[in-house]
């Protein structure tokens, strides 16, 4: 550990500028990772589909089919609702 603050040290001191440019790189990185947006946009992608709904009659047959454009088939998406 010593061996690093002495690199970090030394680093900052010579080339202060591409030490802050390493830093911010890793900071971007690193912050998509860990943070709660990503956990709800991936959420958020999985409920809407992917190409919009065309139209189709039914004839009965198709159970996976809204007989209607309102009604409600598919992801649940009261838990955004509630945030």
């Amino acid at each position: 550990m010593a061996a690093i603050a002495a690199f970090l040290k030394n680093a900052w001191n010579k080339e202060p500028v591409i030490v802050v440019s390493c830093a911010i790189a890793l900071v971007g990185v690193a912050l998509p990772l860990i943070s709660p947006i990503t956990k709800y946009t991936g959420m958020i992608n999985s409920a809407v589909p992917y190409s919009y709904p065309v139209p189709v009659r039914d004839d009965g047959n198709m159970p996976d089919v809204p007989a209607h454009p309102a009604e409600s088939k598919g992801k649940n998406l009261d838990w955004l609702k509630n945030m």
